[in-house]
């Protein structure tokens, strides 16, 4: 097994199980994890496809739990967003939107364990903001679940209702962004199918695992982890996005 075999397989595996707590997590880890091997824009189409399988199958076991007024109201605007994002991805400095996305997840994190979240819920014209946000961010630099997750924290949505509604949002921004990349990197996507399907053998493996985890975390303890999970994330984005800067 080569070097690149193995990274995107641990790292597919560990995005999987992630994203089964969190409800977030296989664009953001495997993304930069892939962008070692290709482009970063090509990067973010190769991952939507293991993002694609791995959303659906963590919907599919978690399904019944799913808030549908804010599946509905949120999930429209973010499918609008990575649409929109999917299209002006090319045009758009991926370092200053990495900075932006990071800011605003460090932003929410600190929010959460400070207890300053707790008094911020989204309602009316700014869950649509939210939505509208999170799904652009995600069609630009593939990142869209850790500010879904930020935003949805808003709701105060108990934790499998938050994991399985964050699921089914995924999969309308999947729905909307998925035929832009098939039409606009078509060949390029299928010069990398080898690394797309060890990426999705893994995310689905780490799906597996990471839904019978969920299942062990305490209500109490659900939103403190995924506020730690959203800082390691800014974290790492705004240090990547700095190295692309220099």
């Amino acid at each position: 097994m080569s070097g690149e075999t193995l990274a995107i397989s641990v790292a597919a595996i560990v995005a999987g199980a992630i994203a089964s707590v969190t409800g977030f997590g296989i664009g953001s880890i495997l993304t930069p994890t892939l962008s070692l091997w290709m482009d970063g824009r090509l990067a973010v189409a190769v991952v939507s496809v293991p993002h694609l399988i791995g959303t659906a199958i963590r919907f599919w076991i978690i399904k019944g739990q799913v808030d549908r007024r804010v599946m509905w109201r949120f999930g429209l605007a973010s499918a609008a967003g990575g649409l929109a994002g999917a299209l002006f991805q090319s045009a758009i400095t991926g370092s200053l939107l990495m900075i932006v996305l990071a800011v605003l997840l460090l932003f929410v994190s600190a929010s959460e364990l400070t207890g300053l979240a707790r008094r911020m819920r989204f309602t009316g014209v700014t869950a649509w903001i939210a939505g509208v946000l999170s799904g652009l961010l995600g069609g630009l630099v593939g990142n869209q679940g850790g500010i879904r997750s930020a935003a949805l924290l808003g709701f105060s949505l108990p934790r499998d209702v938050f994991v399985a509604t964050a699921t089914a949002i995924a999969l309308f921004v999947d729905g909307a962004r998925m035929p832009v990349y098939a039409i606009t990197a078509r060949e390029e996507l299928w010069a990398m199918r080898g690394p797309m399907v060890i990426a999705t053998i893994g995310v689905v493996a780490g799906t597996l695992v990471g839904m019978r985890v969920l299942r062990t975390i305490p209500e109490t303890m659900f939103r403190t982890i995924v506020a730690i999970v959203l800082a390691i994330l800014g974290v790492a984005l705004l240090v990547r996005a700095m190295g692309m800067i220099r």
